[in-house]
């Protein structure tokens, strides 16, 4: 079992940025995938942004390719999403989670999850 904890949320105007954490227990950090999901109000749960076990590899949805930046720290049992150039689209719960797959988009190969963190962005 690994138990996921995100933090960094919170109220930003649009253009600002915000940097979530999550912070994994349980197993060994370094043998999980790490990736963000977001989800906002009365829409399905998307992907923003993976990275490999290592650090070595990083995907991120296409639209926000450029303005999301995902980074881990093994040795702290960490990892990161940097938001910058916020819109008031990019408001949801974001959600940390692990697989043992490399690379995927999927919800379904995500074993396992995060409570969320608030992002609220403002115009």
């Amino acid at each position: 079992q690994v138990q996921l904890v995100e933090s960094g949320g919170g109220l930003v105007q649009a253009g600002g940025s915000l940097r979530l954490s999550c912070v994994a227990s349980g197993r060994a950090f370094g043998d999980y995938n790490m990736a963000w999901f977001r989800q906002a109000p009365g829409k399905e749960r998307e992907f923003v942004a993976t990275i490999s076990w290592n650090g070595l590899s990083t995907r991120y949805a296409d639209s926000l390719k450029g303005r999301f930046t995902i980074s881990r720290d093994n040795a702290k049992k960490m990892v990161y999403l940097q938001l910058s150039g916020l819109k008031p689209e990019d408001t949801a719960v974001y959600y940390c989670a692990a697989s043992p797959v490399v690379n995927t988009t999927e919800r379904g190969l995500y074993h396992y999850w995060g409570q969320g963190t608030q992002v609220s962005v403002s115009s």
